[in-house]
């Protein structure tokens, strides 16, 4: 008989139960109205199914629906097995695959000949819910790789016999029934599929998919659902669906002239003169925010030889999503494989091992806007969210360990202004420790967690763990924004380093006259210009402040006779500093005021016969619908302040 076992609950108490006790059980020795409330527990670090027995010692916590988080992932994959399930019921034939719970939903991807179409979904829809209306049992059980094989032989599935041969020999093979359909799953689930609501999910689509993302399998279909607890949430969730399309970077980018992508150049943007303005003016701003905190600017080469990959143990690790450039030896060259840098990082460690650096050196703060390349696949390209090539904010901190404290201080200090600067009044905070995949023993990590740990309390940064999702060589902040629809983007990054600089033999003389190793904080505030752009077209809809608008001001004429006024109007804004442009065409003036409140142009001039008179101008403000005569001299001085960047608007004011 297995020895008792003993389980800390939230408020710290400790109490012992049988081995093989289920958490359903142990929430009915709490309270039985507990029991009823309860849809799964937290079990030390994993997710646990009510049903599942508690062996060992552990932290337990009861989950019920006012849990969100666990709530949303139960009934997302539940949903996922009561789509599978529906369309099993209404095609036989259809075989499944798999159907994993995602952002704000779930996918299950089918093998069937004919296509879905969308009265297809609807009829989909309506049998889940009927389904649901079932209140049908959900039950699992362990089994044997041999039964479970068979089974799958005889129901001819044979995609579920590729997963069951996959799973490795110490992980159990569940099988979940919802009713009587039967579903290979690591689980946990609800306790019935009542506990979904019926009018909390929708299905939002259909993709092809390849099997195991495989191009060389064979192509099957996706269909996409998004579930929440209540059909509020649902609706408000579609809602933001809608604005997020009506703010789409790829649309708005056409219509105000950004820039493009296409097919001679995957991933690869094409930027047109308003688009490279505003890229222009953000890189500029950077640029002297960064040296405000005492960065000094390099620049390292784009295309640089496997040998420091390998010695920095990219190569190992991130080779797959690098573009290997081999050298053709029939031109009289070595047979050599070079690669264009996916990041800057080893790059940054020659410039610094150039020469001996003492402690009295350090902190040496590094910064470059690196053009980087990274090969991503084709179908996860979208728009400058996710591209091939891009250019990246970056900067390394070499520093001392008694450092790295002071030093993220100021990072953050200075991200917080930057973000502020661009709209962002908050942000939240991710700690990211070891992936499964990293350099470096574990001691290493050990000292590098602590460190960081330590650093961002010494900051005040308040952050929720994010297990798993660190750089392959070291722990990493990671600052989340939310746009002003609700979406989070994680953006900046400080990654604190052990491995690299052991890796590239970087030194330092301290005190004591001996050679010790720097450590290497590698941050990052927008991530990538052409993400961050895109974000910021998304989060002001193409609206931008005066500062990073690309045309700031239209001067239009209303008759001809206002011609020669508009140009003296437009030389004087742009001898200011301000990007102004012309509109003579002879056009009427409400089309011109459409077309450029399309073009998201802040600031519309308004000239016609009775401002030539007065020497005034008419002034239109994107969004406003008033029209204010102003003084131009004053008008000028008010636009120069309002124009200056963040940085320097106290001298502009």
């Amino acid at each position: 008989m297995s020895p008792p076992i003993s389980l800390i609950f939230p408020d710290s108490s400790c109490r012992t139960f049988p081995a093989g006790i289920t958490a359903a059980e142990v929430a009915h020795d709490i309270a039985p109205s507990l029991a009823k409330k309860a849809i799964s527990a937290q079990f030390n670090e994993s997710h646990w199914d009510l049903t599942w027995p508690l062996t060992t010692d552990g932290n337990i916590r009861i989950h019920t629906m006012s849990d969100e988080a666990p709530a949303l992932e139960l009934i997302r994959h539940s949903l996922a097995h009561i789509m599978a399930r529906a369309v099993q019921d209404i095609w036989p034939e259809t075989r499944v695959t798999i159907g994993p719970v995602i952002a704000h939903g779930w996918y299950y991807d089918f093998d069937r000949e004919q296509p879905f179409t969308p009265e297809d979904l609807t009829q989909i829809t309506a049998r889940m819910k009927q389904i649901i209306n079932l209140r049908d049992p959900v039950h699992n059980e362990v089994w044997e790789r041999t039964r479970a094989l068979r089974h799958y032989e005889e129901k001819g599935e044979p995609y579920k016999i590729e997963l069951v041969q996959a799973i490795p020999d110490d992980v159990p093979i569940r099988m979940y029934w919802h009713g009587d359909w039967q579903d290979l799953c690591r689980g946990p689930h609800l306790k019935h599929t009542g506990q979904v609501s019926a009018d909390g999910f929708s299905l939002s689509g259909v993709a092809g998919a390849y099997w195991r993302g495989d191009s060389r399998n064979k192509m099957l279909q996706r269909i996409y659902g998004v579930g929440f607890r209540r059909r509020q949430d649902l609706q408000q969730h579609l809602r933001m669906l809608e604005e997020a399309r009506k703010r789409d970077h790829r649309r708005i980018g056409t219509e105000m002239k950004l820039f493009h992508f296409q097919e001679e150049a995957p991933g690869m943007a094409f930027w047109h003169p308003h688009g490279w303005c505003i890229y222009k003016t953000l890189r500029d701003y950077m640029a002297r925010r960064q040296t405000e905190r005492g960065y000094v600017e390099v620049n390292t080469p784009a295309l640089v030889d496997r040998a420091l990959w390998e010695q920095s143990g990219h190569w190992e690790k991130f080779r797959e999503n690098m573009f290997v450039v081999e050298v053709d030896r029939n031109r009289g060259e070595d047979d050599k494989h070079n690669a264009l840098k996916p990041m800057n990082c080893p790059c940054h460690v020659q410039i610094y091992n150039k020469g001996q650096k003492s402690y009295r050196d350090l902190p040496l703060r590094m910064a470059e806007f690196g053009s980087c390349s990274r090969f991503e696949p084709s179908g996860a390209l979208h728009g400058l969210m996710r591209v091939r090539g891009f250019v990246q904010d970056d900067a390394h901190i070499f520093c001392t360990e008694s450092q790295i404290e002071s030093e993220t201080t100021a990072f953050i200090d200075m991200l917080s202004q930057i973000y502020a600067d661009l709209g962002f009044d908050s942000f939240q905070v991710k700690f990211a420790d070891r992936p499964p995949n990293r350099a470096g023993a574990d001691h290493v990590w050990d000292r590098a967690e602590s460190a960081l740990t330590s650093a961002a309390e010494t900051a005040g940064c308040q952050y929720e763990l994010n297990p798993g999702e660190g750089a392959f060589y070291g722990p990493k902040l990671e600052f989340v924004l939310t746009d002003a629809i609700g979406r989070d983007w994680q953006c900046g990054t400080l990654q604190v380093d052990f491995v690299l600089p052991e890796r590239l033999n970087a030194t330092y003389i301290g005190r004591d006259g001996e050679k010790h190793r720097p450590v290497m904080l590698h941050r990052a505030i927008l991530g990538s210009f052409e993400r961050f752009i895109g974000i910021l077209i998304e989060n002001y809809a193409g609206r931008f402040p005066l500062w990073l608008a690309p045309n700031q001001i239209v001067v239009a004429t209303i008759v001809s006779d206002a011609d020669s006024y508009a140009q003296e109007v437009t030389d004087r804004l742009r001898a200011a500093g301000l990007r102004a442009t012309k509109d003579s065409r002879n056009e009427k003036i409400n089309f011109k005021i459409r077309e450029h409140s399309l073009a998201k142009v802040p600031i519309i001039l308004a000239l016609g016969g009775r401002e030539v008179q007065t020497g005034e101008v008419s002034v239109r403000r994107l969004g406003d619908q008033r029209v204010v005569s102003r003084d131009l001299d004053s008008l000028i001085k008010e636009l120069v302040a309002e124009a200056a960047p963040p940085d320097q608007q106290n001298r502009a004011s």
